[in-house]
């Protein structure tokens, strides 16, 4: 088997046994494929995702069609597909939730791999097992656990209502299959993250977003259509320090960088409603419109504190839009 992740395997006392699970391993395992994406240098998120990226893609559909987590695809221009037994197939982009963070490709040669049912992560408990597969077969996924299901807000305007966090975690998650004890997809990798212990020690763990969110979106992503209405975007990056959101920075050329917001400013109100947390300040600024409706925030700065209103934009009309062939 080849992989783009060949060298860096999983470590052995973390790989699946077939005692464990009830369906076919190995067969499951041939509808991961590692998905490269070149994106090009003057893209307007070539400077924070870079222009190339790489990670996982599986199979949903036997016409070609392959699911991962939109970031890897977000601008790409060109998209390879491997398979596990080392072939390497042109795919392109049929689009990408923001919402979400699902991305979806179609291979443009047929991959002859069996599909992936869609499968629901609220059907299987804590004890049971899964596995997070990236490409490469046994080699590369992890028997793992779902050790928390719960809200996860993003720096980067992202929330999901209920996210997976999955251990031990894989290294290379980026778009990885979430596998059931039935064998079918309960969700999709999209981060590392630490867990904080006893004694101050952290374990790391991966999110995985829920395979059930997708089923309303798959006709529309499939024909290259928005498959929702868009939400007003700022381009600020934040964190939430002691239920206070805290800038960390702002896209450039996005309205909270053209507002002058500062690294350390806190967001106290929108639209004079106080903030209480990363995802009340998300669900306050998507409440108020539209992309281009004006976003009222009250600031503190230095011990300062003012008012200042950011027209907001849609995201997407930032982006180089998918080519087709």
């Amino acid at each position: 088997m080849t992989s783009p992740f060949d060298g860096y395997e999983v470590r052995e006392s973390q790989r699946p046994s077939d005692k464990a699970f009830a369906f076919d391993l190995d067969r499951a395992l041939s509808s991961v494929v590692a998905l490269e994406a070149e994106i090009p240098e003057d893209a307007f998120t070539a400077e924070t995702l870079g222009t190339e990226r790489i990670g996982n893609g599986v199979v949903i559909g036997e016409n070609g069609l392959v699911l991962t987590i939109g970031y890897l695809l977000t601008e790409a221009e060109e998209v390879t597909l491997t398979t596990n037994d080392g072939r390497r197939i042109p795919a392109h982009v049929l689009g990408y939730d923001q919402a979400t963070g699902f991305g979806l490709v179609h291979a443009l040669e047929p991959l002859g791999l069996p599909a992936l049912a869609l499968g629901d992560s609220r059907r299987v408990g804590a004890e049971e097992p899964v596995l997070l597969a990236g490409a490469g077969g046994r080699a590369h996924t992890v028997a793992a656990r779902i050790v928390a299901r719960e809200p996860f807000a993003g720096y980067w305007e992202y929330l999901l209502d209920e996210a997976l966090f999955t251990g031990p975690a894989h290294p290379h998650w980026s778009g990885a299959a979430l596998i059931g004890p039935d064998g079918r997809l309960i969700g999709v990798g999209s981060l590392q993250l630490e867990q904080e212990g006893a004694g101050g020690k952290t374990t790391p763990l991966n999110m995985c977003v829920p395979a059930e969110l997708l089923p309303p979106l798959l006709d529309d992503l499939a024909k290259g259509l928005p498959p929702r209405a868009p939400r007003p975007w700022l381009g600020m990056f934040a964190q939430e320090v002691e239920e206070k959101v805290v800038v960390l920075g702002a896209a450039k050329g996005g309205p909270a960088a053209r507002a002058e917001l500062r690294r350390g400013d806190v967001v106290l109100a929108v639209d004079g409603a106080p903030v209480e947390g990363l995802a009340d300040f998300y669900r306050r600024l998507w409440a108020l419109g539209p992309p281009g409706v004006t976003v009222p925030l009250t600031l503190w700065r230095g011990g300062d504190v003012f008012d200042v209103a950011i027209r907001s934009v849609d995201r997407a009309a930032l982006l180089r839009k998918p080519r087709f062939n």
